[in-house]
């Protein structure tokens, strides 16, 4: 089965993960896909735009406990994100965990409909969202991503919104999303390419600052004891042993 999909209409490529086995959790063959995906849109002259979206009710679970990406492929995916040379767009339509609020936030521009929910559930598992706040940390609210990520709480599509999770939400997220891709469509290439190097220079500072000690936390975070009893006991649809 291909894990990613690829239509197009109007030169806005969009790559939907469809790997509804696993909640289009982040495997390694999954993020290898989707490289390889944003690998052909970055040399395609045709394509203005890349819209990032999903099959099933969930956009990403997060990384796959059964077979994880390396963290420093997860790190290379969400740095192709923010260096592509042209707008990538989130589009949600259901939940969104851990990993693939990371994808969420690299993305320049992200929308989504009511009934999506958000969470960082890392703590929950005893591992922190090391590698995805390279993208996260510049672009969120600091006071409401400390909540978050401390208390694995979920929260709202208007709550994501306000925190700087999201550009847009709505009731239909098409009709949320058509103003932003009229517009894009609307855009020089050259102006889009050198625009997004300016919304993004903050950063691919942090990525160029923080990536490695990231990846490595991230990689001795997961191989604790810790971590083992947290995937476990969510594997197993129980408590972790910590919980009081």
């Amino acid at each position: 089965m291909t894990l990613i999909e690829r239509t197009r209409a109007r030169a806005v490529e969009t790559l939907t993960l469809n790997s509804p086995h696993n909640r289009n959790a982040l495997s390694a063959a999954l993020v290898g896909e989707l490289t390889d995906a944003l690998t052909d849109c970055a040399k395609d002259t045709d394509v203005r735009a890349v819209v990032l979206t999903h099959t099933g009710n969930t956009f990403s679970a997060g990384a796959d406990l059964r077979d994880p990406p390396p963290p420093d492929a997860l790190v290379a995916l969400l740095r192709q994100i923010v260096e592509l040379r042209k707008p990538v767009v989130a589009r949600v339509t259901g939940h969104v965990r851990a990993g693939g609020l990371g994808l969420l936030a690299a993305c320049d521009l992200a929308a989504a409909s009511r009934e999506a929910t958000f969470a960082f559930t890392e703590v929950r598992i005893g591992v922190a969202p090391a590698v995805i706040s390279l993208p996260l940390l510049p672009r969120t609210d600091p006071r409401a991503l400390a909540r978050y990520y401390l208390t694995g709480e979920r929260f709202t599509a208007p709550e994501a919104a306000r925190i700087g999770l999201l550009t847009v939400e709505g009731e239909d997220v098409d009709e949320t999303l058509a103003p932003l891709l009229d517009g894009l469509r609307r855009s020089s290439p050259q102006a889009l390419a050198e625009t997004k190097a300016l919304l993004t220079a903050k950063v691919l500072e942090s990525f160029d600052r923080d990536a490695a000690d990231l990846t490595a936390l991230s990689a001795r975070l997961f191989s604790s004891a810790e971590a083992r009893e947290g995937m476990t006991a969510f594997l197993e649809r129980r408590d972790p042993q910590w919980v009081v």
